[in-house]
C-alpha cells in the first residue's frame, strides 16, 4: 500500500478508532442493561432529525442540521431514561424501544417518499460516508467525545453501578432517573455525532459487537474494553482497506465484517469450553 492510499485512508480509520474508544464503553452499558437496541433507536431518531432538517433546506454538513438531530435524540434519550424502571413492569422497556425505532423508520420512510433525493438520503442514514470523513470532521468528533469521555470517567461508579447493578443502586439511594437521563443524553450526543459520520448500521455495530465479544472472554469490565477495542482497531484496518481494494461499499463492509468477528468469536468461545 503507498503512501498516497494511506494518506486517503488515514482520517476514516482515525475516526473509526475514535468511535470505537467511546463506543465499547458505551456498549458495555448497554448490554448490561438489557437495552440492546436503544442505540439503534437513538440512531434512528438521529437521523429522523437529520431529514426533517434536509427536508426543511438546511445544508447537510452545517451546524444547524446537526442542532436539530441533536434535539430530536435529546427527546429520544428523555422517554428513555423515563421509562426505564428497576422493579418488575408489564410492558418491558424493550418493548418501547422497539416502538419507537420503528415509528422513527416510518417517518423517515413519509418524510422522504416525494424527494427526488429521497432514496440517497436513506442511503447515506444506514450506512453513511465514512470513508470521505474529512480533518475537521476527526477533530471535532474527537473533541465532543473526549468532552463525554472525561464526564463518564468523573462518573464511573455511579454510571457502571446503575447498568451493572441497578438495585445495589437504589439501596444507596440514587436518583436512577437522574443518573439514567444523565446517561442518556450524553449517549445522544455521542449517537448524533456517529451517525452523521458513519450512519445507523455502523454505529450500532461498534456499539454492539466488540462489546458482546468483549463479554464472552472476560468477565471483568477492564478486560472487555481491552478486548472491545482490540476488536473495534482490528475491525476497523481491516474493513478500511478491503473496501479500498475490492471497490466495496464501505460502511457496509465494516458491518459485515463486524457480523464475521462475531460469529469466530461464537465458536472460539465454543471450543474453548
Amino acid at each position: 500500500m503507498n503512501w498516497e492510499i494511506i494518506q486517503f485512508l488515514l482520517p476514516a480509520f482515525c475516526i473509526c478508532l475514535i468511535l470505537t474508544g467511546i463506543h465499547v464503553y458505551l456498549g458495555i452499558h448497554v448490554i448490561s442493561r438489557g437495552v440492546i437496541f436503544v442505540d439503534l433507536a437513538l440512531a434512528q431518531i438521529a437521523a429522523l432529525g437529520a431529514t426533517a432538517a434536509f427536508l426543511m433546506g438546511l445544508p447537510h454538513e452545517g451546524g444547524a442540521t446537526y442542532f436539530v438531530s441533536l434535539a430530536f435524540t435529546l427527546m429520544g434519550a428523555a422517554v428513555f431514561a423515563a421509562t426505564r424502571n428497576v422493579e418488575k413492569r408489564r410492558i418491558p422497556q424493550e418493548a418501547i424501544i422497539g416502538v419507537t425505532y420503528a415509528i422513527s423508520s416510518a417517518a423517515i420512510i413519509i418524510l422522504t417518499d416525494k424527494s427526488s433525493h429521497g432514496a440517497e438520503h436513506i442511503k447515506d442514514m444506514l450506512v453513511g460516508n465514512i470513508l470521505w470523513v474529512t480533518w475537521p470532521e476527526v477533530l471535532t468528533t474527537l473533541a465532543l467525545y473526549s468532552i463525554i469521555s472525561i464526564f463518564h470517567y468523573r462518573f464511573r461508579k455511579q454510571f457502571l453501578l446503575i447498568s451493572l447493578n441497578p438495585e445495589e443502586a437504589k439501596k444507596q439511594k440514587l436518583s436512577l432517573k437522574l443518573w439514567d437521563l444523565l446517561f442518556y443524553s450524553s449517549f445522544g450526543f455521542v449517537i448524533t455525532s456517529s451517525v452523521k459520520v458513519a450512519g445507523v448500521l455502523l454505529v450500532f455495530s461498534y456499539l454492539v459487537v466488540p462489546s458482546i465479544i468483549g463479554m464472552l472472554f472476560s468477565h471483568s469490565v477492564k478486560g472487555r474494553l481491552a478486548i472491545g477495542w482490540t476488536v473495534g482497531f482490528l475491525a476497523s484496518i481491516i474493513g478500511l482497506t478491503a473496501s479500498y481494494v475490492f471497490d466495496l461499499p464501505t460502511g457496509a463492509c465494516l458491518v459485515v465484517l463486524f457480523g464475521l468477528l462475531l460469529l469466530f468469536s461464537g465458536v472460539m468461545r465454543w471450543f474453548l469450553k
